[in-house]
């Protein structure tokens, strides 16, 4: 169910340069162990790595690992910026169990092997009790070995293909049926039926186009084209050329790229004539951040899906965007996966408290098992830990506006609870995850008879 409102104006921002929203602000060789305004950097130091993570000192150590330079800089030094914002609301609210909380923040740089080897620097080294990080699903696939070897804890903020429920990962952006599948349910009904697929050449947009031809196969809807480009690639001229082709008459273009691919595409498909009106755009990786550095001009009038807008109309979200400004400047603009990153860290914060000793920092099993259930007021409405490891969230459509915040015209009624394994496609029809089936043999995918 969803329901459709009108036109409204809300959080107006500045205008402000791409270079200061992305300024890097790791130091040279790719690391800023600076834990946030003031707190000095803990010393490095190397530890059984079969040992749990301790807190050092004074201090409760955590990893923050996103691609602060490459082509994903763009959408990822924000998240970062959110990130520390949460630890610096917590610090500056007496702490956690007394302590503050320290980040160590480590560049992946749009490589995702660096992603596996920072991980692990993190964990051997620094001995941080849980890390928040990566965007792409090819940075997490590659350090997915690293967390579930050290049996250690990842939240990672952005939604994601589905298809994959670990024990060791905290998922806290959206699901495919929290996102992908809603999304194409609202074009069929709203947009047409006819769908040309555009995506970076990874996991991500392979997976997340597998389930849209499934659903669209299933709902009456017809996949006329499918193209990828290599990650930061701006040879877009093609497959525009293609997209002319197969849908003379106009059509529904679902995009699926990231990073500074988005800004060639956009700018080259206003520039061939495919406008919004005939041409409609719906994409799952460009929020408020992304239409900030492309620039409002090529994207107004096409579409996004994601569970947060900077629009959303709540107290808790004036608050978050107030918070957020004040520390970084008022021209900026928040987005879903800032918004994700944000709880993370609050909603970790509130399972390591569940778990109810001073200790249990460190204890990754307690944590692990005091998260399930834990709701969260978010800027984006109310949010809840599942046993699959996914959040309850609310689903979202918005249309970019001329001033490059997104008008909400679909919403849920309220959150919608994640499925990680898709229902369309036939080999994960039936799967389900829940960490807490111990009498399954494998609780993150099975099927109850």
């Amino acid at each position: 169910m969803t329901r459709q409102f009108g036109r409204r104006k809300f959080l107006l921002y500045g205008s402000a340069t791409l270079g200061t929203s992305i300024l890097l602000k790791a130091c040279a060789g790719g690391t800023d162990t600076t834990t946030s305004d003031a707190s000095p950097a803990a010393d490095a130091g190397s530890t059984d790595v079969a040992a749990a993570p301790s807190p050092s000192g004074d201090v409760i150590r955590v990893g923050v690992l996103h691609s602060l330079s490459g082509t994903m800089a763009i959408s990822e030094q924000s998240v970062v910026d959110s990130t520390l914002l949460a630890i610096d609301e917590i610090n500056a609210n007496g702490g956690l169990l007394g302590k503050q909380i320290q980040p160590i923040v480590e560049d992946g740089a749009s490589d995702w092997p660096t992603f596996a080897e920072k991980a692990r620097k993190l964990i051997d080294e620094d001995q941080v009790v849980v890390i928040f990080g990566c965007w792409t699903s090819a940075s997490r696939k590659a350090v997915l070995p690293v967390f579930e070897e050290k049996n250690h804890m990842l939240f990672y903020p952005v939604q994601y293909e589905g298809q994959e429920c670990s024990r060791n990962i905290f998922y806290t952006g959206a699901a495919p049926n929290q996102q992908i599948e809603p999304a194409v349910e609202w074009l069929l009904e709203n947009k047409g039926t006819d769908f040309y697929l555009v995506g970076s050449d990874y996991v991500f947009p392979r997976t997340a186009n597998t389930i849209i031809k499934a659903q669209l196969a299933d709902k009456g809807g017809t996949t006329v084209g499918e193209d990828y480009l290599p990650l930061g690639s701006t040879e877009v001229s093609p497959i525009i050329a293609k997209i002319r082709a197969a849908l003379p008459d106009g059509g529904v273009i679902f995009n699926t790229m990231n990073g500074d691919s988005n800004v060639a595409f956009f700018t080259q498909l206003r520039g061939a004539g495919l406008n919004p009106d005939r041409y409609p755009v719906m994409s799952v990786s460009i929020a408020e951040e992304e239409v900030k550095a492309i620039g409002e001009d090529f994207l107004t009038g096409h579409y996004a899906s994601w569970n947060y807008f900077m629009t959303v109309e709540s107290p808790e979200n004036e608050e978050f965007v107030s918070a957020f400004r004040s520390k970084y400047g008022e021209s900026r603009v928040t987005n879903d996966p800032m918004e994700a990153a944000y709880i993370s860290v609050n909603i970790w914060k509130q399972g390591v408290e569940a778990a109810g000793t001073e200790g249990t920092a460190t204890d990754l099993d307690a944590v692990r098992e005091a998260m399930y259930g834990i709701e969260f007021d978010a800027p984006g409405g109310p949010v809840q830990m599942n046993t699959n490891h996914h959040l309850s969230k609310t689903v979202r459509i918005g249309e970019i506006r001329d001033d490059g915040l997104f008008e909400i015209i679909s919403e849920t009624n309220g959150p919608v609870d994640p499925l990680p394994w898709n229902q369309f496609v036939a080999e994960t029809q039936g799967y389900t995850c829940d960490w807490t089936r111990t009498d399954k043999p494998d609780p993150g995918r099975f099927q109850d008879a």
